[in-house]
């Protein structure tokens, strides 16, 4: 299988990640745009799922079947545990659920609201949670790091608060849903990661990367069946959506959402491949570090600033001074 085994290389890897986290949303846009007409995340999400599972497996059967490095696909298959199995397909499910409650918070709430609650407590509480587990890395440079990225992400935030005209108190029930998904979306990380065998201390039954990146897929494939029919039938914004509506969309839409799909489990693989070098916890943080990757895309693709005042332009430029730099303390903190 093909591995990454030197840090430049991790480091490279998690930008990749953070950049195809950051970017696979914008097929939505692109989906509601072929269709001419708003399509829900409720309907996109069903494409978008079944990519992630085609993709891992397309990875598994080709990167992680090449090469005289560790185990191929079906020779891993073939000595998995069923805990490490378990553990993969439960960062799956629990990932798909906080993913969908996030979703929901910003429906209801606003990017505003549900970004800084729902992806700051994923993003801070990840990282700490996965340094707990595998104390990789200087705790200074990565605490600071951590400060940079998540200042970033707040004024961020606080510049798309800002194309709103007036602000509306957020209700309590988007507020909660934000801290549901944040409490979530913390430890599907660190879930997959315990399934991983290390190159450094190989232990039977533990998975390579891309056997636990399709178990992943998997567990969260396989519990969008529980999870988004519900959300279809009560919706938090909107009428409840019949099946029907779902078929009643062109093919190119649903490309769209397979597309998006791939472009977020290559994120999860570059992740999964670089947390053997790098660490889980920077990894993890320099990989989720994406909202800000994401509003890069709405400034210069979408246009999404073009009308808004001064005081968000200002706030822009101090997202992308406290990113970098916050990105440079998080490379840094494996060196020191």
């Amino acid at each position: 299988m093909i591995t990454i085994q030197n840090y430049p290389l991790a480091v490279a890897a998690c930008v990749l990640a953070m950049i195809c986290w950051g970017s696979w949303q914008n097929t939505t846009n692109l989906a509601a745009r072929s269709l001419g007409r708003p399509w829900r995340f409720e309907l996109y999400y069903w494409d978008f799922v079944t990519g992630i599972l085609l993709a891992a497996l397309g990875y598994a059967l080709t990167l992680g079947s090449t090469g005289s490095q560790g185990r191929s696909f079906a020779v891993d298959l073939a000595q998995a545990s069923p805990a490490s199995i378990g553990s993969a397909l439960l960062g799956g499910a629990i990932w798909n659920l906080g993913t969908l409650l996030l979703v929901a918070a910003i429906a209801i709430a606003g990017m505003s609201v549900a970004f800084p609650i729902g992806g700051g407590i994923g993003w801070l509480l990840g990282i700490l949670v996965n340094y707990l587990a595998a104390p990789v890395g200087n705790v200074v440079w990565l605490g600071a790091g951590m400060a940079a990225v998540a200042a970033a992400i707040f004024l961020c935030m606080r510049a798309y608060g800002m194309l709103a005209s007036t602000q509306a108190q957020p209700p309590l029930k988007g507020i909660l849903l934000s801290v549901a998904a944040g409490l979530l979306i913390a430890f599907f990380f660190r879930f997959t990661a315990n399934s991983l065998d290390r190159l450094d201390a190989p232990q039977p039954g533990r998975l390579t990367p891309y056997t636990a990146l399709v178990f992943f897929a998997a567990g969260a494939w396989a519990s969008t069946f529980l999870f988004n029919p519900v959300f279809m039938r009560r919706p938090v914004a909107g009428p409840p959506l019949p099946a029907a509506d779902y078929f009643a969309a062109p093919p190119r839409v649903h490309l769209l959402g397979l597309v998006g799909g791939g472009i977020w489990v290559t994120g999860m693989m570059l992740a999964l491949l670089a947390s053997d070098t790098a660490g889980d916890a920077i990894s993890y943080g320099l990989s989720n570090a994406a909202p800000v990757v994401a509003a890069l895309w709405g400034v210069f693709a979408w246009r999404e600033f073009a009308a808004a005042p001064p005081a968000a332009q200002r706030l822009l430029g101090g997202m992308f001074a406290c990113y970098v730099a916050g990105l440079g303390l998080l490379v840094a903190a494996r060196l020191l």
